[in-house]
């Protein structure tokens, strides 16, 4: 995910020997800004892993994921995530120069700073891979996580330290390291089983190793961000060690956790890093997002946390205008800019962006949706899911292109069969991306589980159904077993039945979101509407159903270059083009392969202003005439939501 390859060189260098100078020159820091002033409280607190278990397509697409590259990644890259034990008998020493991250690259001493790599690989696939056992409840599949836990859990040393280097090398760090995102990622795992296994001894470690990292990073008076190179990936990723404290202080309540994200963003933002995410570059409301878009669109959770801990409304401004940045760089489908780097570019319907991005950027949204309950960011991480991310998802098989961009014309390795760097492949379907990274996939296996635990969260009235979709929630409240099953299809229709059971009678709300994009809602029972939400208010007793439809508008959006786009309710449409697959490489188990594919018949189409009208009978299909660029002539043409598409056109060119 952070991994900045070899075959990226001329991006790189121009990255390097234009953008990064001026890039530079804007860093910046106040420290009034990181002086706590109180901490903002989450409007809406999340649920613990297990609360809701995904139904319908959800819980589909995550079994396929299990049973395709989620469940099997371990076996595709075993060099990656088995052989090499870097937590424990394989931590890092100065002495080790080299090792397979799995990536296509050049010999050479420099890629010693790429050794955390498979610290990333192997926690990011647990992740996933943990989550979607458990929303499963898949007994084989968790014993597994069980005895994956156990050993990481025993690699602790006795002062707490668990991470992948020894005692020569921990903490003493001036240039680039995996410290802080070595911990990240496996932390986050470990919380996550402790919600679902409520086992105090795995808080416990979690709490030790915590303070491990505490007490050798002191707060005020040390600089665990400090590099003598601004390149350093695996440092700077360490920011988002934020979501661990984040978790801790959901889970304890105690206030030093927060506190903690604060002095993290400071220093991060102290330091001469070439990072998008610094107080300094973020204050600047002119400077455009440049760096590597991974990194760009999962500190925003840093962000969100180091305000909401301190109440500092110069961190309120900064986080304003990295909303306003972030928003310039999304497509149409929410797909955000980042072929790896974002190098200061826009929004583009046919620019690529990073499967990695799309989780962070999603998690991203449901962070600042939970801590202000503000709609129109859980409009956002549905967009991006049911459009971006379903739309680089293989519809049928498991696997998932590294990047895609909405206007995929081709998938043959380059940005639309461009062939000039020969060591491109992230535009193809693959369910490793060895020759990459291993990084794409294992977040690809972690966005559906954190989708689903989303869906629902508490405030002090009751329940909000936050994300929609097909789900059952069981959770207490006010001493109360609380059950609702949530029977739709949506997105792919908006008739939503809620079947709410109560173990007795109890008095609370629930509220449903009402997406953005709704003209009108219908309802079985009686709701006032109040911030984007829909609020159902009575004594719930025994079983109760509740019926929901939201109507959608077809809309016409331009974009910044002129070209328009279609969307109907919660997709994106676009014009699918035939494609021929053309296997490339295939596994001996879980029909596991890599493809490409090549249009049939592709020529862009231009839009002339035509009406676009439903199909009858056919559910989110639509027709409308455009002109074929070749002949000149007049076609009818079929618009689809990009969701599940594999070759397509989203955006058309406007005739004069």
């Amino acid at each position: 995910m952070t991994k900045y390859k070899t075959f990226l060189h001329l991006q790189f260098f121009i990255f390097c020997c234009i953008i990064m100078p001026v890039w530079l020159h804007a860093q910046n820091t106040n420290p009034a800004a990181f002086k706590k002033i109180k901490t903002i409280r989450s409007k809406l607190q999340l649920l613990p892993l297990n609360d809701v278990k995904p139904l319908g397509w959800l819980q589909e697409e995550m079994q396929k994921n299990l049973n395709g590259f989620t469940g099997n990644l371990d076996l595709l890259v075993p060099d990656l995530i088995v052989n090499d034990d870097i937590y424990g008998k394989n931590r890092l020493t100065k002495h080790i120069k080299n090792k397979n991250v799995g990536a296509v690259s050049e010999d050479g001493d420099w890629q010693v700073q790429f050794l955390w790599w498979n610290s990333e690989t192997q926690s990011n696939w647990l992740d996933g891979f943990m989550r979607t056992a458990v929303l499963l409840q898949d007994a084989q599949m968790l014993h597994k996580t069980e005895q994956i836990i156990n050993r990481l859990l025993a690699t602790q040393d006795p002062d707490g330290y668990i991470g992948i280097y020894d005692q020569e090398l921990r903490y003493k760090f001036d240039n680039e390291n995996g410290e802080l995102w070595s911990k990240a990622t496996l932390y986050r795992v470990l919380l996550g089983w402790y919600e679902y296994k409520k086992d105090k001894q795995i808080l416990t470690a979690v709490e030790q190793a915590v303070a491990n990292v505490m007490q050798a990073y002191p707060i005020e008076q040390s600089h665990p961000f400090y590099s003598v190179n601004p390149n350093a990936g695996g440092l700077t990723h360490g920011l988002v060690f934020t979501d661990v404290l984040e978790q801790l202080y959901a889970i304890t309540k105690k206030q030093h956790y927060l506190d903690y994200c604060l002095f993290l963003y400071k220093d991060f933002s102290e330091q001469l890093l070439h990072e998008d995410a610094q107080y300094g570059k973020l204050l600047n409301r002119e400077l455009p997002l440049k760096g590597h878009g991974v990194h760009t669109y999962e500190h925003l959770r840093s962000v969100i946390a180091a305000y909401y801990a301190s109440g500092n409304p110069e961190l309120k401004k900064v986080l304003k205008n990295f909303l306003t940045k972030i928003k310039k760089t999304v497509g149409p489908s929410g797909g955000p800019a980042g072929d790896e780097f974002i190098l200061g570019r826009g929004a583009d319907a046919s620019l690529g962006y990073e499967f990695c991005s799309l989780h962070e950027l999603m998690a991203g949204w449901v962070s600042l949706f939970a801590k202000s309950a503000a709609s129109n960011y859980a409009d956002d991480a549905e967009h991006l899911l049911f459009n971006a991310a379903l739309g680089a998802t293989h519809p049928v098989e498991s696997a998932i292109c590294y990047l895609k961009q909405d206007n995929a014309f081709f998938l043959t390795g380059g940005n639309n069969g461009d062939t000039t760097d020969k060591h491109q492949t992230r535009y193809r379907y693959s369910p490793v991306h060895k020759e990459a990274a291993v990084c794409c996939v294992p977040n690809a296996g972690r966005i559906f589980p954190y989708y689903v635990q989303h869906m629902w969260m508490k405030d002090q009235d009751g329940l909000a159904a936050t994300l929609l979709g097909p789900c059952e929630l069981s959770t207490t409240l006010k001493e109360t077993n609380v059950t609702i099953k949530e029977e739709t299809g949506y997105p792919f229709d908006n008739q939503l039945q809620f079947h709410i059971t109560c173990s007795q009678p109890i008095d609370f709300s629930i509220k449903i979101r009402k997406p953005g994009w709704a003209t009108n809602v219908k309802a079985s029972q009686p709701f006032r509407e109040k911030n984007g939400f829909l609020i159902f208010r009575r004594v719930w007793n025994g079983s109760t159903t509740l019926q929901i439809s939201f109507t959608a508008e077809l809309r016409k959006k331009e974009m910044p270059n002129k070209e328009v786009y279609f969307e109907k309710g919660p997709f994106i449409l676009c014009r699918a083009i035939e494609g021929k697959q053309t296997v490339t490489k295939t596994w001996p188990f879980a029909d596991l392969q890599e493809s490409v594919y090549t249009p049939v018949g592709y020529l862009p189409l231009q839009y002339n202003g035509e009406e676009v009208l439903p199909v009858p009978g056919q559910q989110n299909s639509f027709v409308t005439k455009m002109i074929n660029t070749s002949t000149r002539k007049t076609e009818t043409v079929l618009l689809v939501p990009m969701a599940r598409t594999i070759l397509r056109q989203v955006s058309f060119k406007v005739k004069k």
